[in-house]
């Protein structure tokens, strides 16, 4: 099962359009259920870019931030196997691992759960590899910058699981597909 987890601005955008991710707000709600899906997972799922940012934050945020959010997180994402979609990224190391082919997404076991990276996830979303959609809408908009959603092909017809209002401010949509 592949669960793509994500935050977007009220426009569609996962970034502003210089590249900022200052916009959402990681209240008490929202951060229990991330640490939750997160607990839940077996093997968390990312992109070149994606994994980028993560590892080079994750590993000591700690050190960076005192955000009650980090603190919780920071050792679940140190615990998890990894996995990134890559042509070019050589051996991360660690519980990380490299695969080049979405087709072989299919043989890893158990919940992959896919952070961000409209381009990892539209060539999901694609193959039909993505169970469910996870999606925050935070009120922020941007006015720009990267869609969660990269120019479909085709298509996708998903069912309405649960929506709910978190910390008053952001709402969930969980989406499965039919």
């Amino acid at each position: 099962m592949i669960i793509h987890f994500v935050h977007q601005s009220v426009d569609g955008f996962i970034e502003g359009p210089d590249g900022e991710f200052d916009w959402p707000v990681m209240g008490p709600e929202m951060s229990a259920y991330a640490n939750a899906l997160s607990r839940d997972a077996d093997t968390f799922l990312y992109g070149r870019v994606v994994w980028e940012m993560m590892s080079s934050y994750w590993p000591q945020a700690e050190e960076i931030s005192d955000h009650p959010h980090d603190l919780e997180f920071a050792p679940i994402w140190r615990e998890k196997s990894k996995v990134v979609v890559s042509r070019t990224l050589p051996d991360p190391g660690g519980n990380a691992r490299v695969v080049r082919d979405l087709a072989d997404l299919r043989d890893i076991p158990g919940t992959l759960l896919l952070f961000g990276g409209s381009d990892l996830a539209a060539g999901l979303t694609e193959a039909g590899l993505v169970d469910e959609y996870h999606i925050f809408v935070h009120p922020a908009v941007l006015g720009g910058g990267k869609p969660v959603f990269k120019d479909p092909s085709r298509r996708v017809t998903l069912d309405l699981v649960e929506s709910r209002v978190l910390d008053a401010q952001a709402v969930l949509l969980r989406y499965r597909r039919r």
